[in-house]
């Protein structure tokens, strides 16, 4: 029943439903895509299990100074399957939520040849300068030094 002047007033959800495949059919190419390019970047979850044990195989040899070096981090790539991000991202964050350097790690820090304390990590082969003790870490993760001054292994 209609009052004289007024429009008939139909179901607002029979003119969302209406609305709503309207929209559909116009947009329905671009929603699809704008769906599969944000389903792309969703978070990826959890690393797989043998990647994160290897990686912390590295990290308690290492544990002192866990700043792997660009060869270091090309060898757990592939030996984990994971891409050069991956490695770098979970460096970072097992660093930021696990380890506390000790006084003993900074001073392997001030050792360091400038190029390689530039980004935090050793180099292959590198050796101090001045320090009277030689550090050379080998792909395997082990620490050779002269003067004793860091023992091998972990914690």
């Amino acid at each position: 029943m209609a009052s004289a002047g007024l429009p008939e007033i139909t179901s607002p959800c029979a003119e969302d439903k209406e609305l709503k495949s309207h929209l559909l059919n116009k947009y329905s190419g671009y929603l699809s895509s704008l769906w599969r390019e944000l389903s792309k970047k969703k978070k990826k979850g959890k690393l797989p299990r043998d990647a994160r044990q290897k990686l912390l195989h590295w990290w308690q040899l290492h544990y002192r100074w866990p700043y792997p070096s660009e060869l270091e981090k090309a060898a757990l790539a592939e030996s984990t399957g994971l891409d050069a991000k991956q490695i770098n991202n979970w460096f970072i964050n097992q660093r930021k939520r696990h380890w506390k350097p000790t006084p003993l790690a900074m001073e392997y820090r001030s050792l360091q040849p400038a190029g390689a304390a530039s980004y935090g990590g050793a180099s292959a082969g590198a050796s101090t300068s001045g320090g009277g003790s030689a550090v050379v870490r080998g792909m395997e993760g082990q620490h050779f030094t002269g003067g004793g001054a860091y023992p091998r292994g972990g914690p």
